[in-house]
């Protein structure tokens, strides 16, 4: 039993070491610095979206997609709320949907 202890406290290590590597070399890079490069600050992407939708922003983020960098702004507007998606160079509007159900945070049972 002793030795497979070793063979698991050896395998731990082998992982740690390697992730610590993987992290070093910028592979965990953090999302937060990103907004660095942005064109427009994130102050003026809220207002864009909460003209656009009518409201007033409840959460904001700025996160890489299939479009490139963009704030991600989640608007209530009377009873609705809306995702609002605003480019980070421009400045403008790329998408805006009712958001049915607040998918975003995941720690909540129900949404």
């Amino acid at each position: 039993m002793y030795r497979y202890t070793k063979l698991s406290l050896l395998a731990i290590a082998i992982a740690t070491t390697g992730a610590v590597a993987y992290a070093a070399k910028g592979g965990m890079e953090n999302d937060a610095l990103a907004i660095t490069k942005a064109k427009i600050p994130l102050t003026q992407a809220v207002t864009v979206a909460e003209q656009h939708a009518s409201g007033k922003a409840s959460r904001a983020e700025y996160e890489n997609s299939k479009q490139g960098w963009v704030y991600d702004v989640e608007v209530v507007s009377g009873a609705k709320v809306f995702d609002v998606r605003v480019d980070a160079d421009k400045g403008t509007v790329i998408s805006s949907a009712e958001d049915k159900a607040d998918h975003d945070d995941d720690h909540d049972k129900q949404d």
